[in-house]
């Protein structure tokens, strides 16, 4: 796969340049975690249920998006392969070789597999179903997420085009935290669990995430980034047995130095 490269982009209030980027040119696998969390750093993930199960809007519909980006592109093309963050909406642009042109329409359209050996991976991987249903889980969803459908346009570049809502879109002021603006129902319930300080592994676990690497960019870091989170252990960040806390430094039990004996 001579030009296999992924350009992640954050085009929001520098439109001149750009306000974030991540040049992806790693293996498939790291690729899809890269572009994952590219994602879930400047996409926040509004509460939703399905049935009595809460699901991730988010991830359910970046998830196709990545994955038909990185199986169904034409790796011998050099144009570069896209991902770009904008106010309104998420682009992704790869080299395709196309079938027909022009919009794809979910009702009546014949999924063709461009790269079965690719598909086949990531099926056994778990990242990708049965042929065609990426497309109608990525409409499905897109119409709960932004109440717009996404569109697909076939061609010797394939466009897909992701709506985003408003609220999707994290706040650039410092005062809008998470735990400021009470949007984030995850991040409180993790807040109360961690006023007892709890381990890596006991917080991903809380939050039912199975890729510690994916927990680890998602959730953990901008938890400690934000200050929301404190290290029991701060002069030795990768001790195996360091905890992370809510409570405020100076109440944390474990920080609290123990009175000398007389």
């Amino acid at each position: 796969m001579p030009h296999h490269r992924t350009d992640a982009i954050l085009l929001r209030i520098n439109l001149d340049r750009y306000d974030d980027r991540d040049d992806v040119r790693t293996n498939l696998i790291e690729s899809y975690d890269r572009l994952m969390a590219f994602i879930a750093k400047h996409l926040s993930d509004p509460f939703y249920l399905e049935g009595q199960v809460r699901i991730s809007l988010r991830d359910k519909i970046f998830r196709e998006a990545v994955v038909n980006s990185l199986i169904h592109r034409e790796y011998a093309n050099a144009f570069v392969a896209k991902m770009v963050i904008e106010n309104g909406r998420v682009v992704f642009e790869n080299a395709s070789i196309a079938n027909g042109f022009g919009p794809i329409d979910p009702n009546n359209f014949v999924p063709h597999p461009k790269n079965p050996t690719i598909a086949k991976l990531f099926r056994e991987m778990g990242l990708a179903d049965e042929l065609g249903s990426g497309v109608r889980n990525l409409y499905r969803y897109s119409k709960v997420y932004s109440h717009k459908d996404p569109e697909l346009i076939e061609g010797d570049v394939f466009r897909v085009y992701v709506a985003i809502p408003e609220q999707a879109i994290p706040q650039a002021t410092p005062q809008a935290t998470p735990q400021a603006t009470g949007e984030d129902e995850r991040t409180k319930k993790i807040m109360d669990y961690c006023l007892t300080p709890r381990t890596r592994v006991e917080i991903q676990e809380f939050t039912g995430y199975k890729d510690r690497k994916h927990f680890r960019l998602e959730i953990l870091q901008p938890l400690l980034e934000q200050g929301l989170l404190h290290p029991t252990i701060p002069d030795k960040l990768t001790s195996p047995k360091q905890k992370y806390s809510s409570a405020k430094k100076g109440t944390n039990p474990c920080t609290k130095q123990k009175p000398e004996r007389s």
